[in-house]
């Protein structure tokens, strides 16, 4: 085992998770005033026109990072620098061309894709966002240029520029159009300008990052010979394809979801007007924000593990593979159980403390997405694991299967009128719960190294649990303590929150080091893990 490569994923993948840990940190910090300033209406519309976005987003860029990345690492690991560079001198071209067409589908026909969407009123912030997909196509390109070589800065500078010129500008239109007296509609297409302008934004970094990163590289060799552009590009597409179609199942998933869920609530028992189903999935989308939160952990594992693990198996090096393999499953189980059980137990009191909103329906939505959370993680890495080993197709196989679950619990649950909007959060956990499953079973027939998916669960499991019922137990004091002192409020809330959020993390620490469910072995693929080891005293 080469520990160096290993270092380097840990490396990669801790930066990005730093980078996306702050990237979702502002975007809910974005997010949080958008959804005061807009009324339930204004969040439904919001949520509907970055679904239809990210759909076209997902079809047009979703595979090409995580493709460009495992053919230039598999190339460059076999020393071909010429056919590496060909890889992205071919691919710009022809994304520039593909953004251009998703870019004019989204500004000519916003009226029809949100008329099919069941929101009419969503269609002005359709096209707001049809010239961020455009620049998400080149960014895309470069992303997968510099994650080939295992450098992933680029892609966490220009994640961060991205998510702070969208809070900067979406705050502030939102602001403006408001005090304007426009209609949430429309203050709602402002505060969604901001995705346009930042990914506008990152282009000119990103072009500055790869001349940067070209002179560091070794020279291509003249007498290597190097395939045909239009061979270059069928390869390309022939790894994205299966990727592509397998990211933007979910994408593909949540439009037609979010078309079921506004068409069911509209022609279902409930018999609710457009603007009654548009202010009903407004409280949905109030608790999509802070769902997706545990994945800014995750998503940055799934990314580095795809190159890290082409590079050791193009190197036939099987055992390197597995152990980075190994360590991103137990990485999940330990980062994203505790998130989910942590917004499962204390749902209520998040939504008072972010939005000030003590409905007890967002609540309920709040703990049904938590658990499903545990699932998205898990469902990321999985699939990762898949790609990287060459079975993008598998990928196509398990997730129509929860998609199916998802849309047809939707058409069923949202329909039935003591149900409603909570039928979409039961889908979207029954569905990647499926999804997981089997990802699993098929991670265990088609590869060959041994993961230990149970093993890596038991104590997570049990340590969470733990944190869980700690968590519950300090909250519930302290704020019955606390009431005695300090009138009720969202300030006294977040106190609350602050305290059993603290006390429910260090037990969770102290907890994973007592169990050993942490070893020194594990560390020891941590940047300056010996010295952590010592510090926590890990065996």
């Amino acid at each position: 085992m080469q520990e160096s490569r290993s270092q380097n994923y840990i490396q990669g993948a801790a930066i990005l998770a730093a980078a996306s840990i702050f990237v979702k940190i502002i975007g809910a910090v974005y997010k949080i005033p958008i959804l005061k300033i807009l009324d339930d209406g204004g969040r439904g519309s919001f949520q509907v026109t970055y679904n239809v976005y990210t759909f076209l987003l997902v079809l047009s860029t979703a595979g090409v990072p995580a493709a460009l990345s495992r053919l230039i690492s598999s190339a460059a690991a076999s020393g071909k620098a010429g056919l590496a560079k060909r890889f992205f001198s071919v691919s710009l071209p022809a994304f520039v061309i593909i953004g251009t067409v998703a870019m004019l589908m989204m500004f000519l026909f916003a009226d029809a894709l949100a008329g099919l969407m069941g929101d009419s009123l969503a269609a002005p912030g359709i096209r707001v966002l049809a010239p961020a997909v455009f620049f998400a196509c080149i960014i895309s390109i470069f992303r997968g240029y510099a994650q080939g070589y295992e450098n992933m800065i680029p892609t966490a500078v220009s994640q961060v520029i991205e998510v702070l010129s969208k809070a900067a500008f979406g705050i502030v239109a939102a602001l403006l159009l408001t005090g304007m007296g426009y209609a949430m509609h429309i203050v709602s297409a402002g505060a969604i300008m901001g995705v346009t302008i930042g990914l506008g934004l990152c282009v000119p970094l990103l072009v500055w990052y790869k001349r940067k990163l070209d002179r560091t590289l070794p020279a291509a060799d003249e007498s290597e010979e190097l395939p045909g552009k239009i061979h270059v590009l069928g390869r390309l597409f022939k790894v994205s394809i299966p990727i592509t179609l397998s990211a933007s199942m979910m994408a593909i998933m949540t439009f037609i979801d979010t078309a079921v869920v506004m068409g069911r609530l509209q022609t279902g028992a409930l018999m609710l007007t457009e603007a009654g189903a548009r202010s009903e999935f407004g409280k949905y989308a109030l608790s999509i924000s802070i769902y997706t939160l545990p994945l800014a952990l995750i998503v940055p594992l799934s990314i580095s593990i795809i190159p890290a693990i082409a590079a050791a198996l193009a190197r036939k090096q099987a055992t390197e593979a597995g152990l980075i393999m190994k360590s991103s499953v137990k990485l999940v189980n330990l980062l994203a159980m505790p998130a989910a059980a942590g917004l499962m137990v204390l749902a209520s009191p998040i939504m008072i403390a972010l939005y000030n909103d003590s409905r007890e329906l967002p609540a309920k939505i709040l703990l049904i997405l938590g658990a499903a959370s545990l699932f998205t993680c898990l469902q990321y890495i999985t699939t990762a694991i898949l790609q990287a080993n060459g079975h993008e197709r598998i990928a196509l196989m398990t997730f129509p299967v929860g998609a199916v679950v998802k849309i047809a619990l939707s058409y069923i649950l949202v329909a039935n009128a003591d149900i409603g909007i909570l039928g979409s959060p039961v889908g979207t956990l029954a569905c990647f719960a499926i999804i997981v499953f089997l990802n699993i079973v098929f991670i265990k027939i088609k590869v060959r190294e041994k993961l230990g998916f149970i093993t890596s669960t038991l104590k997570p499991l049990a340590c969470t649990l733990v944190m869980a019922a700690v968590v519950y137990f300090v909250y519930a004091g302290v704020s019955r303590l606390g009431s005695a002192v300090i009138s009720a409020g969202q300030m006294a809330v977040i106190v609350y929150l602050g305290i059993a959020v603290l006390i429910g993390v260090s037990v969770y620490a102290v907890m994973i080091v007592v169990t050993r469910t942490i070893t020194k072995e594990d560390l020891a693929y941590l940047p300056k893990g010996d010295k952590l080891a010592k510090l926590l005293r890990v065996r």
